[in-house]
């Protein structure tokens, strides 16, 4: 075989692997739904189990039945709370997938913090560009009806909004204490607010005497450090965000690639420990269940929502 025969089968083979990637990728991964279950010892003794839901990143479009029926699904895990942080839409009728999908969840306790795609559409980006750095900042008026999103969840759906802001739930024996920020990508974060708002609500606040200790929850869409420093450093025992997509695509077996902002790439989908200044926080990072409408594809990194069951310290 001559050199240059050769060198026409490496391309060729090369060439093909790449078609076949791109194929899975686009026709099979990115629709190829996953639940990751975690278990967290992280109550107190005696307290009952809770279950949380935690969704991300949609991303939804009207069209999306497939993944419409997947989050409908998800009810047959009787979540306690469900935390929703964001970027809930994908398209200027996502608003019409997001209700079909999250209709089985009325009556369930739920929050949310909002990201950038619940104000602006997707717009059409270089993905290499991802690779320099998080995306850049562009001054832009909303064109999604995001009072239209806050009324389905706040109003319809009673779920507690917490953009720069701290509220409480108390349930089934659970006093939870939850505090979050606005979309710190695009520096929507107001950290010098936060802790104002935590004292406020803890001297407002009136707990039954008989439950269980507080647990302390911290909500936001993108994990950039200086939000996750904040939220350690105001007592929360469990951090949860979205944003990345989890790189969305890997290479199997290795770190993200990029994560479009500074949170460490091996931090960028799952659950870890992070280190504040002063203490530490449980941190669950979700890959999200959508993409852009112009970059529909995922590899190595399927879509996800993400099932925590919280337990008592020494459980079982």
């Amino acid at each position: 075989m001559t050199r240059v025969r050769a060198a026409g089968v490496v391309l060729g083979a090369t060439t093909a692997a790449a078609l076949g990637a791109l194929t899975w990728g686009v026709f099979v991964e990115r629709t190829r739904f996953t639940v990751r279950h975690e278990v967290l010892p992280i109550l107190e003794p005696g307290a009952r189990s809770l279950t949380i839901l935690h969704l991300s990143d949609l991303h939804m479009a009207p069209w999306q039945r497939k993944k419409q029926d997947f989050v409908r699904s998800l009810a047959r895990y009787e979540p306690d709370l469900i935390v929703d942080t964001g970027d809930n839409l994908g398209h200027a009728e996502g608003l019409v997938g997001i209700r079909r999908a999250f209709e089985p969840f009325h009556g369930i306790p739920g929050v949310f913090a909002h990201g950038s795609n619940d104000y602006h559409g997707p717009v059409l980006k270089n993905p290499f560009s991802y690779f320099g750095g998080p995306s850049r900042k562009k001054k832009q008026q909303p064109d999604l009806d995001v009072g239209a999103l806050n009324a389905f969840l706040g109003d319809d759906l009673g779920w507690l909004d917490l953009n720069n802001t701290a509220r409480a739930l108390e349930f089934r024996g659970h006093r939870i204490e939850l505090f979050g920020t606005g979309d710190a990508h695009r520096g929507w974060d107001r950290l010098d607010t936060l802790p104002g708002a935590i004292e406020a609500l803890r001297e407002e606040v009136e707990w039954d005497a008989d439950a269980h200790a507080v647990l302390k929850l911290g909500v936001t869409h993108a994990p950039y450090r200086r939000v996750l420093d904040a939220l350690t450093n105001q007592g929360a025992d469990l951090i949860l965000a979205g944003h990345t997509h989890g790189g969305q695509v890997r290479i199997p077996g290795l770190p993200a690639l990029v994560t479009n902002c500074d949170i460490p790439h091996r931090q960028a989908q799952g659950l870890s420990v992070w280190n504040g200044q002063r203490r530490s926080a449980l941190l669950n990072v979700s890959a999200g269940l959508g993409t852009s409408i112009y970059a529909p594809v995922r590899f190595a990194c399927p879509p996800e929502a993400v099932v925590l069951t919280l337990v008592p310290v020494g459980y079982p």
